[in-house]
């Protein structure tokens, strides 16, 4: 195996981490949610739930980024695909910024009031 196979695999090795993070995220999420449905205030237990799920969806789009520039850096990197894999990087992180908007109700440069309980 020479050494572009090699970081290919780490490439897709990474994005395979991005994808299980998300699921499992998801699924202890969900989990969580119905186990506690019952005993919290439903208003309380959706947005612990909305917050756990937006959290790992976030956290499995960095591997997914992570994943993407190393393949396309170091395996294909022809100006078309780094083209590509900018556009690719700009929609992820869009969608990593408005989730973390959404799940935690300020931006990630922003001091928000949630901080300090976390």
């Amino acid at each position: 195996m020479d050494f572009k196979e090699l970081i290919s695999v780490a490439g897709y090795g990474i994005e395979t981490v991005g994808v299980l993070v998300i699921i499992v995220g998801s699924a202890v999420s969900s989990f969580r949610f119905l186990s506690h449905v019952r005993k919290e205030p439903e208003e309380f237990v959706y947005r612990i739930y909305r917050r756990q799920l937006g959290r790992s969806i976030i956290l499995g789009l960095e591997f997914l980024i992570a994943g993407d520039i190393i393949r396309t850096v170091v395996v294909a990197d022809t100006l078309t695909n780094i083209t590509i894999l900018g556009f690719i990087i700009l929609i992820r992180t869009f969608l990593s910024f408005t989730l973390y908007l959404e799940v935690e109700g300020h931006w990630p440069w922003s001091q928000g009031k949630d901080d300090e309980t976390n």
